[in-house]
């Protein structure tokens, strides 16, 4: 029962690290790179859909995106979600293709660029620590129960603060790398 809660705590905690990833993913670092507008949706069909499976999208080099869509008649829809996107960039289109010039980075951008960072990395933090709360309260109640002894308790969350431990390393990780792309230009 308690490996089950933990291992439950342990695939959510996994969950909230890649969703981290996916929105440090989306931080431009002056560097072009498609994942920054891979996750963007796009209403097309009356449907909500991600870019990367309305288009292929390439960086032919380190400041260009290149997104040509499967169906040309997308163009204006994918152009809007470029700019309601948080990427501050500006689309242009020649009927077939769209290409996003990522600007270089000036200073003061990259230093707002760092505290968005800082708050998205302390966003994880704060997600994982709420899992560790929910599994720990969890683990507490099956004691309560009586259905597991105390010691069994304990070792439940020990194990829990390993794993969060663990995570939380990965967050300053990935944090760390995010930093010095940003200090890199």
């Amino acid at each position: 029962m308690v490996k089950d809660i933990i291992k439950e705590a342990d695939d959510k905690m996994k969950k909230a690290l890649e969703a981290m990833q996916r929105e440090f993913a989306e931080i431009s670092t002056g560097r072009a790179n498609p994942s920054m507008v891979e996750g963007l949706r796009v209403d097309c069909y009356g449907t909500p859909m991600l870019l990367k499976q309305l288009a292929s999208i390439t960086v032919p080099d380190a400041r260009l995106i290149q997104i040509q869509p499967w169906d040309a008649s997308l163009i204006p829809e994918i152009e809007k979600s470029i700019l309601k996107s948080s990427l501050g960039v500006n689309p242009s289109n020649d009927s077939k293709m769209i290409r996003v010039a990522i600007p270089q980075l000036s200073k003061d951008r990259r230093e707002e660029l760092a505290r968005v960072v800082k708050k998205m990395a302390e966003d994880g933090r704060i997600s994982l620590r709420t899992i560790r709360r929910d599994a720990k309260e969890a683990i507490d109640k099956l004691e309560k129960e009586k259905r597991i002894a105390e010691d069994d308790k304990f070792k439940g969350h020990d194990s829990l603060q390993k794993i969060v431990d663990s995570h939380i390393q990965k967050v300053e990780q990935i944090l760390a790398g995010k930093e010095k792309e940003l200090a890199e230009f």
